[in-house]
C-alpha cells in the first residue's frame, strides 16, 4: 500500500513540475510582448528561473523511477542470467 501512495505522490510532483515548466515557457514568450525593459528582465530571468527548477525535478524523478525499474529488473531477473 505504501509503494502505490509514494508512487502516486511521485506522479503529482511530476505534473507539477511540468505544470511549471510549461508555465515558465509561457511567461518567458510572454516576456518578450512587454515593452518596459525594466519589465522584460525581471520577467525573462523569473522565467528562466521558473523553467530551470521545473526541469530539475523532472530530471530527478526521471532518474529515481529509472533506478526503480533498474533495481526491480535486477530483482526478479531468473538465476544465472544476471552479469
Amino acid at each position: 500500500m505504501a509503494s502505490y501512495v509514494f508512487t502516486l505522490w511521485r506522479v503529482i510532483l511530476a505534473m507539477a513540475a511540468l505544470f511549471f515548466l510549461l508555465f515558465g515557457v509561457y511567461l518567458l514568450i510572454l516576456a518578450y510582448y512587454l515593452k518596459d525593459p525594466f519589465s522584460f528582465v525581471l520577467t525573462f530571468f523569473s522565467s528562466n528561473l521558473i523553467i530551470l527548477i521545473s526541469a530539475v525535478f523532472l530530471i530527478g524523478a526521471l532518474f529515481r523511477k529509472g533506478a526503480l525499474m533498474r533495481k526491480l529488473y535486477r530483482d526478479n531477473e531468473p538465476e544465472g542470467t544476471g552479469s
